[in-house]
């Protein structure tokens, strides 16, 4: 969609490791070169999930309000279709209105952007955080993660180079994310793999390299990878963990946060678990790579119409097709799924597999239309919600198929296919069992759904439109 222009940007960030010195001669760092991190690392983990935190609980307010309180007040269903259309098209032009006015129109189009990006300008942040607070509110098929993670890093890098502007200007946006991404799975585990993935990505690259890589792929790559100092990956990492263990038990703390969907038991792996497991993700896999294929045509659509190249009539239309998405799929399709997948899973045969493949499809298509049309917000919860939908479909199929066997790799397919994150895809399906007996049956089945993946276009464009890879 057109803006006014884009937000200037702010001094690129080297890629350099994300907590170390830059340097790719220096020695491994002492004890002594590592302590300084301990207590910035704390601060900006902490923050990081308050951030989180406060956004989360007015949007919990503003939803009680919007699908409760005001419904109720009218007379109205609070899921019948009617509210779910007035609403969605309701938060759409609100977000469409937010983006329009508020300084640096919330950051760029959110279909070129990725988990972990070069940090925005910070005068883009309160609208950044506004237009999501929004868009969690209004039932939108989205989750937090994309917009809180660039708003953590905008301010922690902007407060970090005026705090202490002789620290490497890697480490601030390396900090934020990972505290960001501790705090929204409630462990570093997930920060910890999505950054050392960024560091293997990033070995024996030049600076140059390493920059286009970050704006190119947008899975990260644009932080903290690089070449890197000497010294294991736990020097590399030693900040960026604080970070992620001060945010990760900061939520737990206040909200006690849990992935475990109480599926039934799992109850040991057999060889014809192995055969499911081999068909169930590289299933899951190709219908990701089908939203992925469809990403850029549908985002095209919200361009091509002159009435849609602005931020207010294109989100307004997106907010209508994921109010009549809806309608058709149901109430737990909208939202970003993670409270509404616990649902599906304390009940796998309350409904039928056409059901479960109907809110499949209806999940992914909303998914796709939210990211496309210019709704800010990230793309891995409602793509558990996905996956799970899918699993609980072999199993009403199939009943030799377990449900925590089908939820799980249907979850690891999915996830590959959209995010591209492959130790964060296996950590997120794993988690979901709380069962590690699965596990080396996971990390089987995400061969072939790798293959599967690997090479092919990413959920996410450049700025002339075309997929990145």
């Amino acid at each position: 969609m057109a803006h006014d222009g884009p937000p200037a940007a702010p001094p690129p960030v080297p890629p350099s490791g994300p907590a170390v010195p830059s340097s790719a001669s220096s020695p491994a760092p002492s004890a002594r070169a590592l302590l300084p991190l301990v207590v910035p690392s704390l601060a900006v983990g902490v923050a990081s999930a308050l951030v989180l935190l406060g956004v989360s609980a007015v949007a919990d307010r503003l939803e009680h309000v919007l699908w409760q309180s005001l419904p109720d007040a009218l007379g109205i269903g609070r899921y019948s279709a009617l509210w779910m259309i007035v609403t969605l098209t309701a938060t759409g032009l609100a977000v469409g209105i937010a983006v329009r006015l508020v300084p640096g129109h919330a950051g760029p189009d959110p279909a070129t952007t990725g988990l972990i990006d070069a940090p925005l300008p910070a005068r883009v942040v309160p609208g950044l955080l506004l237009v999501t607070g929004l868009a969690l509110a209004g039932g939108v098929s989205l989750g937090p993660e994309n917009p809180i993670t660039a708003a953590n890093v905008a301010l922690v890098y902007w407060l970090g180079r005026r705090a202490a502007p002789r620290a490497p200007v890697a480490l601030w946006p390396a900090l934020a994310a990972a505290g960001t991404i501790g705090a929204l799975f409630g462990t570093p585990v997930a920060a910890a793999l999505i950054l050392s993935e960024s560091l293997a990505a990033g070995q024996g690259q030049g600076p140059s390299q390493g920059k286009g890589q970050g704006k190119g792929q947008g899975q990260g790559q644009g932080v903290g990878s690089g070449p890197g100092p000497r010294g294991s990956l736990w020097d590399k990492l030693f900040g960026p963990l604080i970070a992620a263990g001060a945010g990760g038990l900061t939520t737990v703390l206040v909200s006690h946060p849990t992935f475990d969907l109480g599926l039934p038991p799992y109850p040991g792996t057999g060889w014809g678990d192995l055969a499911a497991a081999l068909v169930i993700a590289p299933v899951a896999a190709a219908l990701g790579m089908a939203v992925v294929y469809a990403f850029p045509h549908v985002h095209a659509f919200f361009r091509s119409l002159p009435l849609l190249r602005h931020p207010v009539p294109a989100l307004t239309a997106g907010g209508l097709v994921l109010g009549l998405l809806g309608t058709l799929g149901g109430q737990l399709t909208l939202f970003k799924g993670l409270a509404e997948v616990k649902t599906l899973a304390a009940d796998p045969e309350g409904w039928s597999a056409g059901s479960f493949a109907l809110m499949t499809v209806v999940k992914l298509a909303a998914l796709t239309t939210a990211a496309a049309c210019g709704f800010r917000g990230g793309r891995i919860f409602p793509a558990v919600f996905a996956g799970a939908a899918l699993g609980l479909c072999a199993h009403a199929l199939v009943p030799a198929v377990q449900p925590s066997l089908g939820v799980v790799c249907a979850v690891l397919g999915v996830l590959l296919a959209i995010t591209r994150h492959g130790w964060l895809s296996l950590f997120t399906a794993a988690v979901l069992a709380a069962d590690t007996t699965i596990l080396p049956l996971l990390c089987v089945a995400a061969l072939p759904a790798w293959l599967l993946v690997t090479g092919r276009p990413h959920m996410r464009l450049h700025d002339d439109g075309t997929p990145a890879r």
